[in-house]
């Protein structure tokens, strides 16, 4: 094949352009697209040959990453794909000066190894998104292909981080022009100038995640991965670029694009310094693209634009043109840049592109900025507002009717319209025109004008979420105004810092707006001061509100945050009485946060009772809602609430945050009110005093606010605890349950198991209590807690009348809990002589103690006796009466115990063998077992058992 425009193309971009002669590139893909064609596979071999060496490049999204490596006689190329390419054509046609082409597959992709003759040699490198390798028959000459230009530099690249951005200089060692600008989840920086990037002091990129670059003979490119919501900007300071990444967005203005109808329709964009096109290819997407390189001062397109044909990015410097069409031509004359195709671009009617020669005479004219309010635009003229409304009106009407069904009528008569109604304050109106305006023409939505009215009249009626979503538009971005509309909306929202930082930006466009908004955007800015810590910035900006004349309800406004200044100063009786003041308005939006100021100062200074207080809180909460004020109002009532031990109140009033205040920048600090508050109340006591079974009701009502974790798993053994210790067992092991079945894993679920087991067992239920204990079975558990938990195992078994099973579960474990239940299994057994034994010396030396036996004490001190009798033990029963006969005048159960400790001969021989059954059975040592059990499980949610991790 021929291929003469592709092979000129890359013989152009790369370092064999020295070599005479015209290398023919013939793809190997039967289904790769010629240039301009669209996008290539993701992997594309092709081989071109000329009579000094031949060529072999992989490109494609995969191929272009490909790596190349030298092994002795081996060329390998190692491709990021598990697939094999299809290399038959090499294989059948190898290129002179190579034996033989395989393929192997490695670890994560596969490699491509080619075997060269004797004498023969390689070049390679990257260029227009593909990786080459020219192969020579015999080594070339020094002169005939040099190893790299003159003029590729080394360039220092150095990184500096700052809050939420990354800054990089590109240290030249001369001015060079470039391009800079957004694409996808990428920013790109493209330098009209060949160099090598020296990434070495550009490693750490704070919220950007990765920078790659690209060479080739006569550019540079470099990708930096950074997400979407992060802005972009560029400056030149020298022959140094620096490119910064996220924070504040800089102006990125001074590019214009214009139609040119003189001949072919085509556009024109008027950008100084304009160097040149490179066409690059998206690693990532496999598609092409063209950045127009100029020279310092910075200067962008802040707008984006799109064709048929094509779409103009917006830039932070230079200009990004995307295109499907194979044949667009972009050429870079002076200041000109002219963008068209041999035929001509496929262009809306002229009057689409807001072409203000079509505007009535006398409408209202567009702003200096997109986002700016024009003083002036609300002046209806001698006829009065209904006929200039009406005027304006008829205008977009017969504009729109003359245009017939074409979706890009003309429309500067409707924004004309739009600009009356939001100077005159009707912002329903306003947006419902804009709206229409989009609907019918959709590719007005990129339009800055458009974005910047509709999203100040949403930001004038409260619609703040929607009128950030128009001012985040790329389409306003380095718009001042919008800037300062970003404030206002971050004020209302609480955000302080996002606030000041949007008003900084803006500040240049405040004075360029209607007194009463000045007023307005200076008393929000002023509260972002004051509650971000600068009350002496606040200080300035109230004289710059109150130098406006503005009407009363903004200057009320400004009242609330002079009284929240005094307060700071300490000056409480200036402050209160200011309050007092502006709370007598009729105005609910300025009322009620004054209202809050006095509450909040007659509370400090005793003045207003907490029950008062509460009351009022409560009437305010409803009185005004969606926003910051009503997160305050919140706030204050639920810390009234808990200092008041209203805790059920006070949850309830934290947790009344609906989702769409969720987003505020407030409702963390409320969420973490809430958070804490349940804390102190489930984890540190604070609802010790209430019933066990009121604090069962408000565990369960606000379970939700449960933290993941060990404090979670703390909060509700504390409380299965209480209800322990007031025999609510079923409530208590229902709450265990579900931190066995849904929170907790190995050794961790072990040990709640085991007290949940523990509880059941209390409650009289063996087969559960085994059901936790096997379901919680692991591997090294500690040598106490496995055998704590063998006993209760058996204590289960044993209840359930399997003897035989309890005693092998048990073994040789000659613990005290696996003695006690060993004596138990004995007695039920009626081997009566082991039972009393084991009784008998878990009492041990008590007798040398003379305080009165408790009656767990008393229980196996009977059974003990009782066993030796009927076991005709004498020697035991002696022993046993000798030692604890001083007991029986103290003890609880004289008779029995007196009985027990002689005998069934003793009492004249007057006690008979149903006299001693009926003893034995009264000498129950469960509920002894019981209280045990309770005593134990307190000291656990002590904490004397170590901490283990939720999962979560």
């Amino acid at each position: 094949m021929s291929g003469v425009r592709t092979s000129k193309r890359i013989l152009k971009s790369t370092v064999a352009v020295a070599a005479a002669g015209t290398v023919a590139l013939a793809p190997l893909a039967p289904l790769y697209a010629q240039e301009g064609g669209g996008a290539l596979d993701p992997i594309t071999i092709r081989v071109g040959a000329n009579a000094t060496f031949t060529r072999v490049e992989f490109a494609g999204v995969i191929g272009a990453r490909s790596q190349v490596r030298r092994e002795g006689d081996a060329v390998i190329i190692r491709i990021g794909s598990t697939a094999a390419p299809d290399i038959s054509r090499l294989r059948v046609d190898p290129p002179p000066g190579v034996e033989k082409v395989e393929t192997r597959a490695v670890r994560g992709g596969t490699e491509v190894v080619l075997t060269l003759a004797d004498g023969a040699d390689i070049r390679s490198g990257s260029s227009d998104g593909a990786v080459f390798v020219n192969f020579y028959p015999t080594a070339p000459e020094a002169s005939i292909l040099p190893a790299a230009p003159v003029e590729a530099v080394t360039v220092p690249v150095a990184s500096r981080l700052g809050p939420d951005k990354v800054t990089l200089d590109f240290k030249w060692d001369r001015p060079v022009p470039a391009a800079v600008f957004r694409r996808g989840e990428a920013v790109w920086v493209v330098f009209d100038a060949p160099g090598r990037m020296d990434m070495d002091g550009a490693r750490a990129l704070g919220p950007a995640t990765a920078a790659h670059w690209t060479a080739t003979p006569d550019h540079v490119a470099v990708r930096i991965a950074a997400p979407r919501g992060l802005r972009v900007s560029a400056v030149a300071t020298g022959s140094t670029w620096s490119v910064t990444v996220g924070g504040p967005a800089a102006s990125a203005g001074g590019v214009t694009v214009d139609r040119e109808d003189t001949g072919e329709p085509a556009l024109v964009a008027r950008m100084a310094g304009a160097t040149r096109a490179i066409w690059l290819t998206d690693p990532m997407a496999g598609d092409r693209f063209a950045a127009v390189t100029a020279r310092a001062p910075g200067k962008g397109f802040a707008d984006s634009r799109q064709t048929i044909d094509m779409t103009l990015l917006p830039t932070a410097h230079g200009l990004a043109v995307e295109t499907l069409v194979p044949d667009l031509l972009i050429r870079a004359d002076g200041d000109l840049v002219t963008l068209g195709r041999p035929g001509g671009l496929t262009l809306s009617a002229p009057s689409a592109t807001l072409d203000e020669a079509n505007a009535e005479p006398g409408a209202p004219r567009k702003g200096r900025y997109p986002g700016l309010i024009v003083d002036g635009w609300e002046n209806t003229g001698h006829a009065g507002f209904a006929a200039r409304y009406r005027e304006l009106q008829d205008a977009a009407g017969a504009e729109s009717a003359a245009a017939g069904d074409d979706p890009r009528a003309p429309i500067e008569a409707r924004m004309a319209l739009a600009r009356f109604l939001v100077g005159s304050g009707l912002y329903y109106e306003a947006i419902g025109v804009l709206n229409a305006v989009v609907a019918q023409t959709p590719n007005m939505q990129g339009e800055p004008e458009l974005r910047g009215l509709r999203g100040a009249a949403r930001a004038a009626i409260g619609r703040l979420a929607e009128a950030q979503g128009d001012f985040a538009s790329s389409a306003v971005a380095s718009d001042p105004a919008s800037a300062v509309w970003r404030g206002y909306i971050a004020a209302k929202q609480g955000d302080w810092e996002s606030a000041r930082q949007a008003f900084s930006a803006g500040a240049g466009a405040v004075d360029d707006f209607p007194p009463i908004w000045r007023a307005r955007f200076g008393s929000a800015h002023a509260e972002a001061a004051l509650e971000s810590g600068d009350p002496e910035a606040a200080r300035a900006l109230l004289a710059y509100v109150f130098s406006q004349n503005a009407p009363a309800a903004d200057q009320l406004v400004a009242r609330n945050v002079q009284a929240r200044l005094f307060e700071q100063d300490g000056m409480g009786d200036r402050a209160i009485a200011v309050y007092r003041a502006v709370s007598r308005a009729p105005l609910d939006n300025v009322a009620v946060p004054a209202k809050l100021g006095v509450i909040r100062l007659s509370l400090e200074r005793g003045t207003m009772k907490p029950d008062v207080a509460a009351r009022e809180l409560e009437a305010l909460r409803w009185r005004w809602r969606g926003d910051a004020i009503e997160l305050s109002v919140i706030r204050e009532l639920g810390q009234l609430y808990l200092s008041q031990g209203l805790y059920r109140e006070a949850l309830t009033a934290l947790k009344g945050v609906n989702g769409r205040m969720q987003r505020l920048s407030g409702a963390a600090d409320l969420q973490t009110d809430l958070s804490n508050a349940f804390r102190m109340l489930f984890l540190e006591g604070g609802a010790d005093g209430l019933q066990p079974v009121q604090a069962l009701g408000l565990f369960y009502d606000f379970r939700e606010l449960t933290p993941v974790g060990a404090d979670g798993d703390e909060m509700v053994r504390r409380l299965s605890r209480r209800l322990v210790d007031v025999d609510l067992l079923d409530q208590a092991a229902e709450l265990l349950k579900h931190q066995v079945d849904e929170r907790l894993d190995g050794v961790a679920k072990a040990q709640v198991a085991t007290d949940l087991a523990t509880i059941y067992l209390m409650d009289r239920q063996p087969e559960k209590a085994l059901q936790a204990l096997w379901s919680s079975r692991t591997t090294l558990l500690p040598t106490a807690l496995n055998a704590e938990r063998r006993a209760l195992e058996a204590r289960a078994l044993m209840t359930l009348g399997r003897y035989d099973h309890a005693l092998e579960v048990l073994g040789a474990d000659a613990s005290s809990e696996a003695k006690a239940v060993k004596a138990e299994i004995f007695w039920k057994q009626e081997n009566w002589g082991g039972a009393a034994a084991l009784y008998e010396a878990a009492l041990g030396d008590r007798y040398r103690n003379t305080a009165a036996l408790t009656p767990d004490e008393e229980a196996r001190l009977i059974r003990a006796g009782v066993g030796y009798s009927l076991a005709h033990d004498a020697a035991g029963l002696g022993r046993l009466s000798r030692n604890y006969r001083p007991f029986v005048a103290g003890a609880r159960s004289k008779v029995a115990l007196s009985i027990a400790l002689d005998g069934m001969g003793g009492m004249d021989g007057a006690v008979s063998a149903s006299d001693f059954a009926t003893l034995s059975a009264s000498a129950d040592t469960f509920a002894g077992w019981v209280n045990e059990m309770k005593s134990d499980l307190r000291q656990r949610t002590g904490g004397n058992r170590p901490a283990t991790p939720a999962r979560s």
